[in-house]
């Protein structure tokens, strides 16, 4: 489906755009409301705290490797929060859906879970911290329409405040277009990545070097390569690191050593089928006649 356009108003409510900030798609009645944990006592004093809510507690594991979520809905959103205030340590943001005109009911909140632990892991971006996905609660036609209308308004404020949990790295459109796939192989090594708005991904399948090379022997590289093998995203298998699920990297170059084991700069080693390096594809030419 082709991203339509939209008008998305974000309120600060404290003035402060690093505070606590309301997210709305100007013709819709959602709202996501981010609330970073230093500021929770702030947000149980507003009035969208007491409503029925479906939220989101945001953070990453404790070496800075692996994004994570917990995904909740309540009844009670204010105990809720204190609660996890309390007793989950992980969370650094929490990002709550709630309803402008308060119309949400527990029935939409359960559903809104349900399928959102869902898609979070059909995505596969983050960690989650629910354990147990619980089954399919019952939802009459009608309302589960509804959700579905949320949960797409919701998809969409959430990525454009920074937490794009629903979203694959790679689109299926993209990932079947030849022209956008570029390629690494050296020795032993045959990788394909995609150059996209967030960073570079690499895709699953790809096949890159165990060992690391001199240049980086010792450095944060060499740590940032070992980073990957640990949570899972390169595996050892036949002598090779296999990348074992779509992975986006910061840049192409972090792309590029993940796979090699030594320095390298991403934009002259990723390359087109007919040759062209990703720095003459996308760098080189920006600006130029068309």
């Amino acid at each position: 489906m082709t991203p339509t356009p939209k008008t998305i108003q974000i309120f600060l409510p404290g003035g402060d755009p690093r505070g606590i900030r309301i997210a709305e798609i100007t013709t819709r009645i959602v709202q996501v409301i981010e609330v970073p944990r230093s500021l929770l006592q702030d947000f149980i004093k507003m009035e969208e705290s007491a409503q029925v809510a479906l939220y989101f507690l945001f953070g990453v594991e404790a070496d800075g490797s692996e994004p994570k979520v917990y995904i909740g809905q309540t009844g009670d959103l204010r105990a809720r929060l204190v609660c996890h205030n309390q007793k989950k340590d992980f969370w650094e943001r929490a990002l709550v859906l709630i309803s402008r005109t308060n119309s949400l009911t527990q029935t939409h909140a359960l559903f809104l879970e349900w399928y959102s632990l869902q898609a979070a892991r059909a995505a596969g971006r983050y960690v989650d911290e629910n354990g147990n996905s619980g089954s399919k609660p019952h939802t009459p036609a009608p309302l589960q329409a509804d959700c579905l209308e949320i949960f797409d308004t919701g998809r969409t404020l959430l990525a454009t405040l920074g937490y794009p949990v629903f979203d694959s790295v790679v689109t299926s459109s993209t990932a079947t277009q030849p022209e956008e796939v570029f390629i690494c192989k050296s020795a032993g090594i045959d990788a394909r990545g995609l150059y996209t708005p967030e960073g570079f991904v690499v895709l699953k399948g790809s096949v890159g070097r165990i060992g690391n090379q001199p240049s980086i022997v010792g450095s944060s590289s060499e740590r940032f390569r070992q980073k990957l093998f640990d949570s899972g995203v390169l595996r050892e298998e036949g002598g090779k690191a296999v990348v074992e699920k779509d992975h986006l990297f910061g840049s192409p170059s972090m792309a590029a050593i993940a796979l090699l084991g030594r320095t390298a700069n991403g934009w002259k080693e990723w390359k087109s089928a007919d040759g062209f390096t990703l720095d003459q594809l996308k760098r080189t030419n920006v600006g130029a006649p068309a």
